[in-house]
């Protein structure tokens, strides 16, 4: 359980914060980095969720994600040491969720004839932006993963991954399941 009975410490006024582990890096440091704009990405989700109570099983859905950022928040907080007792990680069956809601909120879409302009319904275009705030995530996560001594999980990278394919398929569902997608039309304004 997390208590949280004094919000500032003064302890970042250097410009440091402490990861999970106590160690202290630069707010500018790429692993602080990567777990904020992954918290981005879920704050990007609650404004999303502002327009999804009536649709009741695609908000269950965006709640389920924004709990597993949390999870994904964390993991990232705690870089992986040999040695040190496990925290906190996202696990393939959080990747796998993922693709079964994708899997099912894509079954009555109508199939794609051309690229799709962020738009639509708000719900849609609120999402075509979490959408874009994930991929800048997975790819803060990925230079993270590719320095040395940086472990990033297999499991968090996929499960961004996925993540920015079930927005998409989102935005087009809050779109009437398609219907009220702006669609790309190449060369239009020459």
């Amino acid at each position: 359980m997390v208590v949280l009975n004094r919000i500032y410490t003064r302890t970042g006024d250097d410009g440091t914060t402490a990861l999970g582990s106590g160690e202290r890096r630069a707010k500018y440091d790429l692993r602080i980095e990567a777990y904020g704009t992954v918290d981005e990405t879920n704050a990007a989700i609650g404004v999303v969720r502002l327009h999804t109570k009536d649709a009741t099983d695609l908000d269950a859905m965006l709640g389920r994600i924004q709990n597993d950022l949390f999870d994904l928040g964390a993991d990232l907080a705690v870089p992986e040491r040999e040695g040190k007792a496990e925290r906190l990680r996202v696990v393939a069956s959080q990747v796998e969720r993922l693709e079964h809601d994708i899997d099912a909120l894509n079954e009555n879409l109508a199939p794609l004839t051309s690229f799709v302009l962020p738009g639509g319904t708000p719900a849609a275009a609120h999402l075509h932006v979490a959408r874009t705030i994930c991929r800048r995530a997975e790819r803060v996560m990925v230079e993270l993963a590719a320095r040395p001594g940086e472990p990033v999980g297999a499991a968090g990278i996929q499960y961004m991954n996925r993540l920015s394919d079930f927005l998409f398929v989102a935005s087009r569902f809050a779109n009437h399941n398609g219907a009220g997608d702006v669609l790309w039309v190449p060369g239009q304004n020459r």
